[in-house]
């Protein structure tokens, strides 16, 4: 009989926080800094700390769900296992518009910020470049991504860790707010509290990278153990990070309505800090994070669609294939990188509305799943149970709704349109719902990875 080839075990606490952090990008908080000071009216602290709250009530529940079933598909399993195969499907497809788009966001800022650069080499040039590198170090497998990803990801913290020390050093001399310490920018008087939620609505994408560690469940070491620390932690510190800097970022420049490009805002922070060396520094570190984050998210949807491809939900003799040597799903990461090439044709704002409705609409149905699994199915209803599994992922639900309520038309609209797509096909592939979508043997699975695994 032939031997059916697994996915390797390789990763510990130490790997998936480096793919967490790079996932989500540390730099990420001055790409879209100057967007959401003008949202929040100059509170893009305030609004990262309500997304921070918001974030840490759902990565406990991710947390929860990836101990009860530790494999690959992130919310689409948790949701199919815990609620419904037929809204595990929904749920699939809607976050895979969250996936595709962001490894096609990186690419697209990448290839502007290099334009900008080096205006004689055309855009797409920077684009196709950087989706045949990525895509060619995902196939050779995960150690590869994570040994990269760690030097780069240290040399953003380094630009990091220079900008506080420069922003510090300016405040102290009297530049923009002229002080280190003041509460402007958590509340002042041209804000409100429904500014400061549309500014988090936003930033709840500079969070993904702790539920893109699911995705590598069934190649993590002792995932039920590992993979819920990981993700509290690179949450809490990503999120602590990010109000940081963004509050030393808005005393530097404390006129919110005087930015000349909300879309480079962080660039003219960085010069008013540092000036042109510094500058130059700055945007090398902005190139590094695109390339950083591109590559551990386009290793997670990968992930995704073999999940759904082994659940037979999509074609599963290409999607659940595994490169017999390199042992990734290599079809899907080929997959991914064509598909990111519709960054030539797209821009910023179509990109981010999708991937804004993706993302809390999963995270609603993972906080969801932890009620109906525990609380409900499981019985857990003691005081304890009850705190655990019913009241905390409720409420992070609900602030899930909320902030997904505040996105824009044209997030719903797009988010809308993608999933009717998804229904169609659901109803097509379940006979008008008369047949279910396929389960995953989730023992014989687990089963066979310790094996392969030993």
């Amino acid at each position: 009989m032939e031997k059916t080839v697994q996915l390797k075990r390789s990763l510990n606490f130490f790997h998936l926080v480096l793919l967490g952090l790079a996932y989500m990008a540390p730099l990420t908080v001055f790409s879209t800094f100057g967007i959401v000071e003008d949202i929040s009216r100059g509170a893009t602290p305030a609004a990262y700390l309500v997304a921070l709250i918001a974030m840490l009530f759902t990565a406990y529940s991710y947390g929860r769900m990836s101990k009860a079933f530790p494999i690959a598909g992130s919310a689409y399993s948790y949701t199919q296992k815990s609620i419904s195969s037929h809204l595990g499907f929904m749920v699939g497809w809607v976050i895979l518009m969250d996936y595709l788009f962001i490894p096609m966001i990186n690419f697209l800022i990448l290839g502007l910020y290099m334009t900008d650069y080096f205006p004689s080499i055309p855009l797409s040039v920077w684009i196709i470049g950087m989706i045949v590198l990525v895509t060619a170090f995902n196939l050779i497998g995960m150690k590869v991504t994570v040994t990269m990803n760690m030097i780069l990801l240290g040399f953003q913290y380094l630009v990091l860790i220079i900008f506080v020390i420069l922003s510090i050093k300016a405040l102290i001399n009297g530049t923009g707010q002229g002080t280190v310490f003041s509460l402007q920018p958590f509340m002042n008087e041209h804000t409100s509290i429904i500014a400061v939620f549309s500014g988090a609505s936003i930033l709840c994408l500079s969070f993904l990278g702790f539920d893109a560690l699911t995705t590598f469940a069934e190649e993590t070491i002792k995932p039920a153990k590992t993979i819920p620390k990981a993700i509290q932690f690179v949450t809490l510190f990503a999120g602590t990070c990010f109000i940081i800097i963004s509050y030393l970022a808005h005393l530097i420049h404390p006129d919110f309505t005087s930015y000349k490009n909300l879309d480079t805002a962080s660039i003219e922070v960085a010069k008013i800090i540092g000036g042109t060396l510094f500058n130059a520094l700055f945007i090398a570190a902005i190139v590094v994070t695109c390339f950083t984050s591109a590559t551990a998210s386009h290793a997670s949807v990968s992930r995704i669609l073999f999940a759904m491809g082994r659940d037979s939900v999509i074609p599963k003799k290409f999607f659940a294939y595994i490169h017999p040597k390199f042992r990734t799903p290599a079809n899907n990461i080929i997959i991914v990188g064509i598909i990111a090439l519709a960054a030539l044709f797209t821009d910023l704002v179509t990109i981010t509305s999708f991937i804004n409705f993706g993302a809390l609409f999963a995270f609603t149905f993972v906080n969801l799943s932890v009620v109906a699994h525990y609380f409900i199915k499981g019985k857990q209803r003691s005081l304890r149970g009850t705190i655990q599994y019913l009241i905390i992922p409720i409420i992070g639900a609900g602030i899930s709704l909320k902030l997904w309520s505040d996105l824009d038309v044209k997030s719903m609209t797009l988010g809308c349109i993608w999933a009717a797509v998804g229904l169609l096909y659901l109803i097509y592939k379940t006979k008008l719902f008369r047949v279910q979508p396929p389960q995953m043997d989730f023992v014989n699975v687990e089963e066979t990875n310790k094996d392969l695994s030993m």
